[in-house]
């Protein structure tokens, strides 16, 4: 537990600075979310996440996209979850509809065998509706992954990565997502991941939103000892910046 809120404590530093520097210019937009639950009586349940997203518009052309995402969990006092997650992501738009992106990202879920876990991609993407209600985009690209599992095993491979995601927006505020990614390993066909997020998000004030969202998470061959399926019901406070 004390890991996680060091962890969280030097992203908010990190934070700080660079949303301070980026402020006059109103480049950048920054959503964070937040969840905690604590139960007690016949099971003792203490649950806590925190995702953020922080976009910078580096031209007109250039987005550049950072994202953090750490996990922890307790069921009677022992622990049953902990994962972080960070990616760097960059976008080049060649037209109003079509770009192109690269990323980098990094993974440690050791309940799911996964020590750590690095992945690089390139890829393209389209916007097939582009609003005002209705925004559809589909991306497609190459990733090279490199496993680390907590068995003391590794592997490393070429794959690639489809991804669609669907929004409406109710309002400017108000609005519903799906999103849905596949993941095969191009050198062994029975290695894949599918992972699927359903979210509704309904604001409470003009920077303070409640967002309910579920979260499946399949690994068709998971390290040894682990479950296939990951599924998270979650409700969060999402603060914008």
């Amino acid at each position: 537990m004390m890991r996680f809120f060091t962890l969280l404590s030097v992203f908010v530093m990190l934070l700080l600075p660079v949303t301070g520097a980026l402020a006059e210019d109103k480049k950048w937009s920054d959503e964070a979310e937040l969840s905690y639950v604590d139960t007690s009586g016949n099971t003792e349940v203490t649950t806590l996440s925190a995702k953020n997203k922080m976009q910078v518009t580096l031209t007109e052309r250039i987005l550049a996209t950072w994202k953090l995402q750490a996990l922890y969990g307790e069921t009677d006092g022992e622990k049953t979850a902990e994962s972080y997650m960070t990616e760097l992501r960059g976008d080049y738009a060649l037209t109003e509809r079509l770009f192109t992106f690269g990323t980098a990202g990094w993974l440690q879920d050791k309940f799911a065998g996964i020590d750590s876990r690095y992945t690089f991609g390139l890829g393209v993407g389209y916007k097939f509706l582009d609003g005002p209600k209705h925004f559809l985009r589909g991306e497609a690209g190459l990733t090279y992954t490199m496993d680390e599992y907590t068995d003391g095993s590794s592997e490393e491979y070429l794959g690639g990565r489809l991804f669609g995601e669907y929004q409406y927006q109710f309002t400017e505020k108000n609005r519903f997502s799906q999103t849905l990614e596949y993941l095969p390993d191009f050198e062994n066909s029975d290695n894949w991941l599918l992972n699927s997020e359903t979210a509704l998000i309904a604001a409470l004030n003009s920077f303070l939103s409640m967002k309910t969202s579920y979260v499946v998470k399949y690994d068709n061959e998971p390290a040894p000892g682990s479950e296939k399926t990951d599924r998270i019901l979650g409700v969060a406070l999402v603060v914008n910046f």
